[in-house]
This record gives C-alpha cells, structure tokens and sequence, in this order.
C-alpha cells in the first residue's frame, strides 16, 4: 500500500489523514470494543490519524467504545486527531425535561454535552467538535459564542459544523470575526459519487473564499457503491440491519445500481475494487480535507485504504469517463 497522504483541515495548521476512519452505525450496532480496536489499529497501521465520532451515535455508546479502545491501544495523544458532534442529544425523556437537550444548539445544551462526551471517550479534549445539523430555533450568534467559548476552555481545539447549508456558515465565520471569537474551521457533508451537489456547487465559493474544510461522509453511499447490492441485501451488511430499513430502497433502487455497474469496468482496468475507486474519487477533490470510511471487520478497513494507491491513477481523462458513466 502506498504511504498515507495528508492535508491541512481547511486553512488551519493541522494536518489530517486523506483518509480516515469513523464509528458511525458499526460501533455498538456491529462492533464492541475488541473488534472496535482491531479496526482502528487497522487503520492507524495504514497511517490514518484521523478518528470521527458523535454524541448521538448508539446513544453514547459509540464515544465510549472508541475511548476504551484508545485507552488499550495506548497511542500518545498527539498523534492522532478525535473528534465528535453534537446536537440530537441522548437524554431519556423518562429522567427528566428534555427540552433544552435534544435537536438544539442552544448554549445551555452544547456547554453540558461536550462535557458528557469527553466523559465517555475518557478524554481530556477532543480535537474537533462539530455542530451536527443547523438549528434554527438557536439564533447562530448564540451557537458561535458557545462553540467559541468550548474552544477557549480547552475542551476542544476547533470546531466545525455538518450539514449547514453555505449561508449559514457563512454566517457563523462573519459573527466570529465581528467579536474575535473562534470560528469554525471545517464543514462535515455527504458526498460520494451519487450525491455531489452540495459540496461541488453550494459550497464552491465557500471553499475558494475562506479556505473552508471538508472531512465527508458516506463515500460509498452507505455501501450503493461496493457494487454488493445488486443481487439484494446481503445478510450481513448494513442494509440489513434493524432500524435501517429506510436504507433498503435506495440500496436496492434498479436506476442506482445500473450506475455504480457503469463504473465496474472503470474499477477493473484501474485494477480496484468499485468501493476503493469511490472513496478515492472524493480524495480526488482537492477541497476534501479527509473521506471518513467505515468498516465492520479489519479486512475491510485495510481494502477502503487500499484507495490510497488508486488516488494517483484518477487522472482527468479518467474522471471525464466517471461522469460521463453516471449520466
């Protein structure tokens, strides 16, 4: 495998693994801590510095499983970066009045959930903490102040947000700048080779004007583009599981799958798998900082990094055939 490639996190000095690694969905659901571990030792090995995680990922559970599984690895702390997001909550309506602590971004909320966090991950800060959607019950002023000051108390050394549109984060770097506080760093957005908008046109001017960071999720469009759907729901995969039917019908969507099978020929004269020619698709966008994957088994950590050594293969005549295969 080629050696790991790494960029700066939008226009900040810190410089984070081109590809990298995330619990969501597979932490609790798919992995306790024995076989988290294995995965991100796999992931570390292949140079990965990068680890992403959030508050309402199995309810916590997720932050508390990566936290013990850094705890047995033993990796020094400043070699890698953590981060987490906040804003669905995870108090039980049942322990109390819940309406300050679940779908918000109010100060109240954000100051008592990053603390619950670095509970969890058994961590003194984390490295990045992203507001996790919009909320536009908070007025943005609000949230920025908030976000700034977790910053100021060392509980985080950026953050960021994810799934804000372009305004509203433009938004939030103007009131930073206005009262010297700490703006956010770096957007966290789906994008893979079937949802692109978002981040190829609403954000384009963002990217070039302010340096904006990417660190994307779903490359594989939650497993569409491994090519293993088109003969139903594998047993074992992630549209099998309980809770994601929603995903199913998309996973098994006639129109979709005839374009991931366009791009099979494309994979094997590149002599990689479909999954590794997508995930190294994004890292082709110079404006992605890092493509969070997931895994559920080590095996398949080391086959998504194995994206790497296709990265220099995706020249322009290439890319031109992409597109034109997803037409």
């Amino acid at each position: 495998m080629s050696e790991m490639k790494y960029r700066r996190l939008g226009r900040t000095g810190v410089k984070v693994s081109v590809l990298s690694f995330g619990s969501w969905v597979t932490f609790d659901t798919q992995l306790q801590t024995d076989l988290a571990l294995e995965c991100m030792q796999a992931a570390h090995d292949a140079g990965c510095n990068f680890f992403d995680n959030a508050e309402s990922y199995a309810g916590g559970k997720s932050e508390t499983i990566m936290g013990e599984a850094l705890r047995q690895l033993g990796w020094p702390r400043w070699s890698y970066v953590l981060t987490t997001k906040l804003y669905w909550g995870i108090h039980d309506k049942r322990q109390g009045n819940t309406v300050n602590m679940r779908n918000t971004l109010n100060r109240k909320y954000l100051l008592q959930a990053i603390d619950g966090s670095l509970e969890r991950f058994g961590h003194d800060f984390v490295d990045v903490v992203y507001c996790h959607r919009a909320d536009p019950d908070t007025p943005i002023e609000e949230t920025v102040w908030a976000m700034s000051d977790i910053v100021s108390s060392g509980k985080a050394l950026y953050w960021g947000t994810s799934e804000w549109s372009a305004d509203e984060i433009r938004s939030a770097i103007d009131i930073a700048e206005r009262h010297h506080l700490h703006k956010p760093v770096t957007e966290q957005p789906q994008y893979n080779l079937v949802a692109r908008r978002r981040v190829e046109q609403e954000y384009a001017r963002l990217f070039e004007e302010t340096g904006y960071g990417a660190t994307i999720w779903s490359p594989l469009a939650s497993g569409l583009l491994t090519g293993k759907y088109r003969d139903g729901v594998p047993a074992d995969s992630r549209g099998a599981l309980a809770g994601y039917e929603w995903l199913q019908s998309r996973l098994t969507n006639s129109d979709e799958i005839a374009k991931v099978e366009r791009l099979r020929p494309i994979a094997d004269e590149l002599g990689c798998s479909l999954a590794q020619l997508a995930i190294a698709w994004c890292a082709a966008n110079p404006n992605v900082s890092t493509v969070i994957t997931g895994a559920s088994r080590p095996q398949q950590v080391v086959d998504n990094f194995g994206a790497i050594d296709v990265l220099d293969a995706l020249t322009p005549d290439v890319l031109d055939r992409v597109d034109a295969a997803l037409e």
